[in-house]
């Protein structure tokens, strides 16, 4: 073999090299960001390979559950659990071009145990539309034990191996005539998200205590029927936004206290920047002086009214959105931070009847843009 004979499969064999290196690397990269919940594959079209999914919903109506899903093109595989039992039930099957689910739970020896059987599409109600929700019926494999389930995308964008594992308070109190269930999210693996953590579970131990505080039986509720006798809390949550530098996680309390004519719902909300490690107030966002309780109240009454408008049947009211939705900050504590704006929260009375329930309106970051931060917390967002 000649010298340049030599050379020459030399420099073929370091290119084949170099380009299995590059495969390799761009396959770490999809492996790193396969929890990446941006997409924007149509519903029953094929997603990127290995694009993850995290969903969170009810089984049953009332069980909660959380569901993660890596869709390749039309398989699917994952796993789901329930947060008061934690263990893994693992899931496979498919979701073809019309978005029919048909996934498969097994236990750990294989057996089956279940079917899912739904509809993926875009979820309904929330602030941001290029997320999905997966709807249908759960039953055994037989097809008995139908019961509906409903699991909505989280937009969970964290660029680790990290896992969000709810914790659940769970009590019932006899004497007290009471029971708790409330859950809050964990951030396991990362010791970036520990104060995050701390925060979340803070939140809902002191939501929890001031709940069983008031809850001091009375001579008087001895003569209460059975069906109002006993007061309870339920907390859930849904992640608004999450990455390795900024998290918004709403949670919604249905509490019903003894003898009352229905229950109540309060949300709260903690907005975390985790890259300076504390909990935002609304004034963080926005430069200082820029009036932007007045900006976020002007845009929030008209899209009240524009819904009002729209559907007759909101029960909304012109007095109560304009005392509700006004310029003040106790009106905006329900802000949550989405990729598309700040979702606002109004909870019932606030500006409609209890019957309407809570009404939301999405403020887009471009009805913002001059008086947020550049550099702030959302300066990104709003570009």
């Amino acid at each position: 073999m000649t010298k340049k004979i030599k050379i020459g499969v030399l420099v073929g064999l370091a290119m084949i090299l170099l380009a299995g290196c590059r495969k390799s690397a761009s396959n770490q990269n999809v492996n790193a960001n396969a929890n990446s919940a941006g997409h924007e594959a149509p519903v029953g079209g094929a997603a990127p390979a290995g694009e993850k999914f995290f969903f969170r919903g009810t089984i049953a109506n009332k069980l909660r559950i959380e569901m993660a899903l890596v869709r390749e093109g039309e398989r699917l595989n994952g796993n789901y659990f329930y947060p008061r039992v934690g263990k893994n039930i693992n899931l496979n099957g498919t979701v073809d071009k019309n978005g029919s689910v048909d996934l498969k739970e097994t236990d750990e020896d294989g057996k089956d145990t279940g079917v899912f059987k739904g509809q993926w599409k875009p979820a309904t109600n929330t602030p941001d539309t290029s997320l999905y929700e997966i709807e249908g019926k759960w039953s055994r494999p037989d097809g008995s034990k139908e019961t509906p389930f409903r699991v909505v995308q989280q937009p969970i964008q964290f660029s680790g191996p990290v896992r969000v594992n709810p914790k659940v308070i769970k009590e019932a109190n006899k004497e007290n005539r009471y029971t708790v269930e409330a859950e809050y999210p964990q951030i396991e693996g990362d010791a970036r998200f520990d104060r995050f953590n701390r925060e979340a579970r803070a939140t809902i131990t002191k939501n929890v205590g001031a709940f069983k505080a008031a809850e001091t039986p009375t001579e008087e509720d001895g003569d209460l029927p059975e069906d109002s006798g006993e007061s309870s809390q339920n907390i859930g949550y849904e992640i608004r936004y999450a990455t390795d530098d900024l998290i918004s996680v709403e949670f919604i309390d249905d509490s019903y206290s003894r003898g009352a004519a229905h229950g109540n719902q309060i949300t709260s909300v903690l907005n975390y920047d985790v890259k300076n490690g504390k909990t935002l107030a609304l004034a963080d966002l926005f430069n200082p002086k820029s009036n932007y309780l007045s900006v976020i109240s002007a845009y929030c009454i008209k899209d009240l009214k524009a819904q009002a408008q729209k559907d007759k049947e909101t029960m909304l009211s012109d007095d109560m959105i304009q005392s509700g939705a006004s310029a003040r900050a106790d009106n905006y504590k329900a802000w949550a931070i989405t990729k598309k704006g700040l979702w606002i929260t109004f909870d019932p009375y606030q500006v409609a009847a209890y019957a309407a329930g809570p009404q939301y309106v999405l403020v887009p970051y471009s009805a913002l843009k001059d008086i947020i931060k550049p550099d702030g917390p959302v300066g990104g967002l709003a570009k």
